[in-house]
């Protein structure tokens, strides 16, 4: 049990960073055609609701652990914290530029949502709400780790180059967007402002 002394030292050192509010801009939407498809498709505007995205390939309250929980066993009923996928055009253009392609589509790994003018957009931590100027709100739960499966989608659209599966795990590692789930229901439209509201932050270090 930490003593009152180790406690009081611990929060003395503590650096906190203040939370404060970036702007950004949706830059577009985009939503599967079917529950089964990965790619997702520009649209008009994202409907959200507390489940998700209604007819969403990840809509759901709970879904199914899969590779990304290893302290589950597969197939196990959670929290779906993974409603909505969240990316920056910045990014994309440098995942791009890192496999030597033209161009990285937001819909060809599955985005819901491209944006631009949040810096650094996949370090932006946990807990952060992205506010948009329509209403809705959704909740950061974290980076989304880059796969294979996303890089199988990226080679079909290239088939004159190999290697494209694996090279994207490689080179994308915190630059693969957001993934978060919905705190407010409500509808995003191409144009509109984002404001993330990003809380607090601090390293924890227990020893």
């Amino acid at each position: 049990m930490t003593d009152a002394s180790a406690l009081t030292s611990a929060l003395d050192a503590l650096t906190v960073i203040r939370g404060r509010k970036l702007k950004g801009r949706v830059e577009e939407v985009l939503k599967t055609a079917t529950t089964e498809d990965f790619n997702t498709f520009a649209c008009a505007e994202l409907q959200l609701e507390m489940a998700g995205i209604p007819g969403g390939r990840h809509s759901g309250f709970s879904r199914r652990s899969g590779g990304r929980e290893p302290w589950y066993p597969r197939g196990t009923e959670m929290c779906n914290e993974r409603q909505i996928s969240i990316l920056s055009l910045e990014e994309l253009s440098v995942v791009a530029g890192r496999m030597e392609l033209p161009e990285l589509k937001a819909g060809w790994i599955g985005g819901n949502l491209a944006l631009s003018g949040l810096p650094n957009l996949s370090l932006i931590p946990p807990r952060t709400r992205l506010v948009f100027a329509g209403g809705a709100v959704i909740r950061v739960d974290g980076d989304n780790a880059p796969c294979r499966f996303a890089g199988q989608s990226i080679a079909q659209h290239f088939p004159e180059r190999e290697g494209l599966d694996l090279l994207f795990p490689q080179v994308a590692k915190r630059l693969r967007g957001l993934v978060g789930f919905v705190e407010r229901s409500g509808v995003i439209r191409a144009g509109e402002e984002v404001t993330a509201h990003i809380p607090e932050q601090w390293l924890y270090q227990p020893d």
